[in-house]
């Protein structure tokens, strides 16, 4: 009995892990491809210090926190310079918004009160949360990851809010080249699945796109010609982002749950 995956291509974009996904796709009868459209992230000292230290002097009616990882840098930052003491009271002064379970734990840890929590570890998650409160003219500060959330930030500017955003993580988009060649293969649909796993390597693929004036065949080729397919919520979430609404996504997230789900779907299609 042919397996749900048999003759099919399927792009890994992630750089970890890659050797199990090959290894569970070609269980399922298909074979991969491998675009790792990751980037690398790094943690940039210098370029923290600064609005960390605004962040001490300004006037900080909210603190939003979008990743414990980041949060936690800020802290040791703090710490080697001195401030740890006052950075944690100021966040302890403003209303404290978190997104993702292991940013309010860091949180809790420093005995802050949490305003406003996600459900789900989205953006969309954060701004349900956020709902309901006052955001006219109030000073609000944005811990981030790597990448700017244009979503996040229209929200609240929308609301009257003096936004301000701490990237503590600067993320380096991945090789020209294999941006490039991705590319090339969704929009002749060489391959017939690309599976991501995180945020960054869809926003990736859609900047180089956008580079090459490309984005809106990429959208087509993605809701069309090969199916999308992301490992949970928040990878789901970038793909509704740029415009693509229909992908395999898993209820359980987790790698291998991914690709069953993917074999499944294409169990179910008749093409």
């Amino acid at each position: 009995m042919a397996k749900g995956l048999s003759g099919r291509q399927v792009i890994l974009a992630a750089s970890r892990k890659t050797e199990e996904m090959e290894e569970l796709i070609r269980r399922q009868g298909g074979e991969t491809l491998n675009f790792p459209l990751q980037g690398t992230s790094f943690l940039n000292k210098e370029q923290l210090r600064a609005p960390m230290q605004a962040y001490l002097e300004q006037p900080v009616d909210w603190s939003i926190f979008m990743t414990g990882m980041g949060l936690n840098a800020m802290l040791d930052i703090a710490e080697e310079e001195g401030i740890r003491e006052a950075f944690v009271q100021k966040i302890q002064q403003s209303s404290v918004a978190a997104r993702g379970y292991k940013t309010a734990n860091v949180l809790k840890s420093l005995q802050c009160d949490i305003a406003a929590r996600d459900d789900d570890g989205t953006t969309a998650g954060i701004l349900r949360a956020l709902d309901g409160h006052d955001f006219q003219h109030k000073q609000v500060t944005v811990q981030l990851h790597g990448m700017e959330n244009p979503r996040l930030r229209k929200y609240l500017e929308e609301r009257g809010a003096e936004v301000y955003d701490i990237l503590p993580y600067q993320h380096m988009p991945p090789e020209e080249d294999v941006a490039a060649a991705c590319l090339e293969n969704l929009l002749h649909a060489e391959s017939d699945a690309i599976c991501f796993t995180t945020a960054i390597q869809v926003h990736a693929l859609f900047q180089y796109a956008e580079h090459a004036g490309r984005a809106a065949q990429l959208q087509e080729a993605l809701r069309h010609q090969v199916v999308p397919t992301a490992v949970g919520k928040v990878t789901a979430e970038a793909l509704r982002e740029r415009g693509v609404d229909d992908y395999v996504v898993p209820e359980n997230e987790r790698m291998g749950a991914m690709i069953v789900a993917l074999s499944k779907h294409f169990e179910q299609r008749k093409d």
